[in-house]
């Protein structure tokens, strides 16, 4: 009974405070469950590749760790353009759920599930799976990351079909400020993920040991189920977002023209940033697969990192799209502030935990010593990357949910395209600093993207921006 009343004590406290601050309550409601989603996510993610970190050979356990980051990146590309059309269907669902253009939605997400499938998912998935050889090759693979990557490289892209369709409705859901569907579908399948890596990998139970093959066929079937969830959830008419598919459908000009509108910006910038990340990623493998493995796994300990950022930044999309919809720009900078301003704090407190515990996160991957010197190294420079990175990734979703999509783009093409691949070239080709120099350089990207990123917020401009 005390327990209990001290906890009821706390929470009247915590929802009275969120009814004094009804723009953080808002930034709440949206952003906690993809915050919980991303984290968990991330956290799944993070244990697949400990599992592989850890596989009995060592040889094959860096291998295995090292073709993950080679394949992900030809991945990340398709699914950057599955996320330019994406930032479209969650600026333009915001916007119409503000006027109360019902039907508009409805249209956007069967445009944008179609978009996604038919000239995204399938082409994708079929080019990269015909060439996955000369792709890693161009990656800069080894022939140990090669004989590991080439089966799961394959595989994985084969599932890029039903990433396509599960992030094309999570993007519209989110858009409309339904989270907590995405995040319940997300954890669960990542949960039988992990469970599928396990079993897989290490062959329990009696099945076959599959190694990195076993984590590629458990992914797959979970992006499976995530597409199968959300699909269900949509169609059965339980999302504020109406969707019939026996309604009849025609391709709308006017929405096309806003996701050429907003898209192609969006599009750009995420081909920019896959491009620079593959050289970058070419630059890194040039060190080995030893110290490739390391960057990978600081590279996945980042990625955890980016959550705070990109919960916080997907708020700021569906509140700034929903109050510039609804004629209100001057709550929609409210938001912006306010998301960044909680984002702010939480990407301190990581920061200051990658910094006193890198040693022990990497250890958590890998006994292998000089893998972990290399990425405790990394952790500790990533700890100075958290308050710019949360603050632009925040920003940059606001300014892309009000449908300002072309700076983001100018500050991808400047951080990433040009400062942080000439100064990894610099520091890791010409004067030799290794694994630190390639890290130093993103720190860099990270400074530059921010600083451009907090200009243009500033002057106000993205609160002008129509959408048809």
């Amino acid at each position: 009974m005390f327990f209990s009343s001290i906890k009821e004590k706390l929470n009247h406290q915590f929802y009275h405070k969120l009814d004094q601050n009804p723009i953080r309550k808002d930034v709440l409601q949206i952003a906690w469950p993809v915050l919980l989603e991303l984290v968990l996510s991330s956290l799944f993610g993070m244990i697949d590749m400990m599992m592989l970190g850890r596989i009995s050979d060592a040889q094959e356990a860096a291998a295995s760790v090292a073709a993950i980051g080679i394949t992900n990146q030809p991945l990340f590309i398709g699914l950057s353009l599955v996320q330019a059309l994406n930032i479209g269907a969650t600026a333009m669902v915001g916007r119409y759920l503000g006027t109360h253009e019902y039907d508009k939605m409805e249209s956007t997400v069967k445009h944008v599930l179609l978009l996604n499938v038919l000239f995204v998912g399938i082409p994708w998935s079929i080019i990269t799976i015909f060439f996955a050889e000369p792709i890693m090759k161009f990656m800069g693979a080894e022939w140990d990351a090669l004989h590991y990557g080439i089966p799961y490289f394959k595989i994985i892209m084969f599932g890029f079909i039903f990433q396509s369709i599960s992030f094309a409705l999570s993007a519209a859901l989110r858009g409309v400020g339904e989270t907590k569907v995405p995040m319940k579908v997300n954890i669960t399948v990542n949960f039988f993920n992990v469970v599928g890596n396990a079993i897989l990998i290490y062959g329990l139970f009696g099945l076959p040991k599959l190694g990195v093959v076993g984590a590629a066929i458990s992914t797959v079937g979970a992006h499976a189920l995530s597409a199968i969830a959300l699909c269900f959830y949509v169609m059965k008419g339980k999302s504020v977002i109406p969707f019939q598919l026996k309604k009849s459908f025609r391709f709308n000009r006017l929405i096309l023209f806003n996701f050429v509108k907003i898209g192609i910006p969006a599009s750009l910038e995420q081909l920019v940033l896959r491009v620079g990340l593959i050289i970058f990623a070419k630059i890194v493998a040039s060190l080995g697969t030893v110290i490739f493995a390391a960057h990978q796994i600081g590279l996945n300990i980042l990625g955890l990192s980016f959550q705070p950022g990109s919960a916080f930044g997907i708020s700021a999309s569906a509140l700034l799209s929903r109050s510039l919809g609804e004629g209100d720009p001057e709550r929609a900078e409210a938001y912006a502030k306010e998301t960044r301003r909680i984002g702010s704090r939480i990407s301190t407190a990581m920061a200051i935990i990658f910094f006193l515990f890198s040693e022990q996160l990497v250890g958590l991957y890998t006994p292998d010593p000089e893998i972990i010197k290399n990425a405790s190294t990394v952790l500790k420079i990533i700890a100075f990357v958290q308050p710019f990175q949360s603050s632009q990734l925040i920003l940059a979703g606001g300014l892309r949910g009000a449908g300002d999509t072309v700076w983001p783009l100018l500050a991808t093409l400047l951080s990433l395209l040009c400062i942080r691949t000439s100064l990894a070239y610099l520091f890791v080709k010409v004067l030799h600093y290794g694994l630190i120099g390639a890290w130093v350089a993103i720190f860099m990207d990270q400074l530059v993207r921010w600083l451009v990123i907090y200009l243009r917020f500033l002057s106000g401009h993205w609160k002008h921006i129509a959408i048809r």
